[in-house]
């Protein structure tokens, strides 16, 4: 994935919330575009709600999906837990 196309999708007003999908088949949430950072050839997610921080290679972004607020509501990471919005 390019770097600048992931920054511009970052920059965008208003922000839309998206999901980065990944060579290995699992995917990244993100839900605002402070909980991420664009460098050269990696991506660094934030998830404050977790207190975790993941590193992904640009190399292995597949496909980016544009989601509508009402959807985040049911985004749930891989291994179950939710990453959408409290409610």
């Amino acid at each position: 994935m390019n770097p600048d196309f992931m920054r511009s999708l970052l920059k965008e007003q208003p922000f839309v919330p998206f999901r980065i999908f990944l060579s290995n088949g699992g995917f990244h949430v993100v839900k605002h575009p402070e909980n991420a950072i664009v460098m050269k050839t990696r991506i660094i997610l934030v998830y404050p709600d977790t207190d975790s921080v993941r590193f992904v290679s640009l190399l292995h972004v597949n496909e980016i999906r544009l989601k509508t607020h009402a959807e985040i509501n049911s985004w749930r990471l891989p291994d179950g837990k939710r990453e959408g919005p409290r409610t």
